[in-house]
């Protein structure tokens, strides 16, 4: 079963965001259309839709095929939020959505902490039943 290991890889790595990301859009449209809550988030949404799992994806290649031996991939996967939170500033910067105040200091870590736990428990099995890991 060694046939194809990064694709397995970038597999594996997209599946956590991917299903995230649907039950975020289904929230969304939920509230928007169905309960006429004004979040004008629809201008910032392409940006985790399009960048996210995929990033995940080339995340787990990147680890499996050179760093598997020298990090864990919890330690790899916290690593992953210094360039989605920036990437995400960015863009609703750029778009003129308004942020609390401060919320990048409290999303950052944060979010490494969760992303630690998502990759050592979920990304980490993911590998394991793909044969990768």
């Amino acid at each position: 079963m060694n046939q194809h290991p990064y694709l397995r890889a970038y597999m594996a790595g997209i599946v956590v965001p991917t299903l995230v990301l649907l039950l975020a859009i289904t929230a969304f449209a939920l509230a928007r259309y169905a309960f006429d809550v004004p979040l004008p988030i629809e201008r910032v949404i392409i940006f985790p839709l399009s960048l996210v799992p995929n990033l995940w994806g080339l995340w787990n290649i990147i680890y499996i095929g050179l760093l598997s031996r020298r990090l864990s991939i919890g330690a790899w996967g916290a690593l992953l939020p210094l360039l989605l939170v920036p990437g995400g500033l960015a863009v609703t910067h750029m778009v003129g959505f308004a942020l609390p105040r401060g919320g990048p200091l409290i999303v950052l870590p944060v979010g490494m902490v969760i992303y630690y736990l998502i990759w050592k428990h979920i990304v980490a099995r993911l590998n394991t039943i793909v044969g990768i890991a």
